[in-house]
């Protein structure tokens, strides 16, 4: 006699639930219940589900499961951003950031554990990388987060945007983001607009390409370099994905102009803050709908990179704004937990071996 497996319920979207009750002579409506239930309610107890009949519980009951991460650590930061160390199925254990501001709440979700990419300046990327998380493993952050956050006293939920800017390269986990991503827009899910779920990318030109058919939700771009030699040496990717071509996919993710594409920048002292930097970034920017977030860089074990000095941030930032482009300097949130731009890490088994070559290696000194 051999197990069936037991289908993981977070693992479907609504048209994946569907079909899994028509299989089973339900009505398609019973997806909807459902996930009013999981994602509307946070109940996973399906005998608590009172509008399922007795018989398509104790059916649930027996086939399904609602799989959550173990809560391994849940700490609070001085500024009130929250971090949730989250234990896989597996043993590996990812990050999850809440970043309470003034009329919004912004969860930063994971999509891999660790990270394939090796930008330089980044501590997931130091920390190597296992594998991708699947579609359930991402949804279940936003399960886990708005469960321990609960509601405003409207009854809407505290986390009102999430970021695909956790551990990892979303498109390099695209059909599971994908899916993630559409019970975070369903009614019936998380109800979120497209304007408020950002995914975050190093440059994936192809992927770029695609979500724009697929799923066009706001877009951020790490760029971080306004010329492909520094480019290289900070992101990698750049090699594959140099910026004209990558400018050129978000020129046209962009389409007519009705919504910007956002670009990260860390700044990074005396290697990419100069006055003569700021206009080049100007010059490649020239005709794109663009917004710059300009991120103080938060410093991690082992790196040779510095912060920019306050007086550096703000001469980059006015030349921007000066000429005309949306900036932004982001406020470094949760940097006493380790929870701000960069800093996450988890627990997972390095398949890369670059953690240990990470540690192994003597701090340098950026010239």
């Amino acid at each position: 006699m051999t197990n069936t497996p037991l289908t993981d319920l977070l693992e479907l979207d609504r048209d994946g639930l569907e079909s899994y009750f028509a299989a089973r002579g339900e009505k398609p409506f019973r997806a909807a219940q459902l996930m009013k239930w999981i994602y509307g309610q946070c109940v996973t107890d399906f005998d608590a589900m009172t509008n399922l009949g007795k018989g398509l519980r104790a059916d649930l009951r027996e086939n399904t499961r609602i799989r959550l991460p173990e809560v391994v650590t849940d700490r609070l930061s001085d500024d009130g951003s929250r971090k949730w160390l989250l234990r896989l199925a597996d043993g590996n254990c990812i990050e999850t950031v809440f970043i309470p501001e003034a009329g919004r709440g912004t969860l930063c979700v994971s999509s891999q554990v660790g990270c394939v990419l090796n930008c330089s300046f980044c501590s997931t990327a130091q920390q190597g990388f296992n594998r991708n998380l699947t579609s359930g493993e991402i949804i279940a952050q936003l399960w886990v987060a708005s469960a321990a956050l609960g509601n405003r006293p409207d009854g809407t939920r505290l986390i009102s945007n999430v970021v695909m800017m956790g551990m990892g390269e979303p498109l390099l986990n695209y059909d599971h983001v994908l899916r993630a991503m559409r019970l975070m827009l369903d009614d019936f899910g998380y109800g979120l607009s497209k304007r408020r779920i950002t995914l975050s990318t190093a440059g994936i030109v192809p992927a770029i390409r695609q979500l724009r058919e697929d799923c066009d939700v706001s877009l951020a771009v790490s760029l971080h370099a306004p010329d492909d030699r520094l480019r290289n040496e900070l992101v990698p990717l750049n090699r594959k994905y140099p910026i004209g071509e990558l400018l050129s996919a978000c020129q046209a993710y962009a389409g007519d102009g009705r919504r910007r594409v956002t670009f990260e920048y860390v700044l990074l002292s005396g290697v990419n803050d100069s006055d003569a930097q700021a206009r080049q970034l100007l010059r490649r920017l020239e005709g794109i709908p663009a917004k710059v977030n300009l991120i103080p860089f938060n410093p991690f074990p082992q790196t040779r990179y510095r912060r920019s000095p306050q007086a550096r941030i703000d001469r980059f930032f006015e030349i921007l704004n000066r000429a005309g482009i949306v900036t932004i300097t982001r406020k470094t949130r949760g940097d006493d937990i380790d929870a701000a731009c960069g800093q996450l890490a988890g627990r997972f088994r390095d398949r890369t071996r670059r953690r240990s070559r990470h540690l192994s290696a003597p701090p340098e000194t950026h010239t």
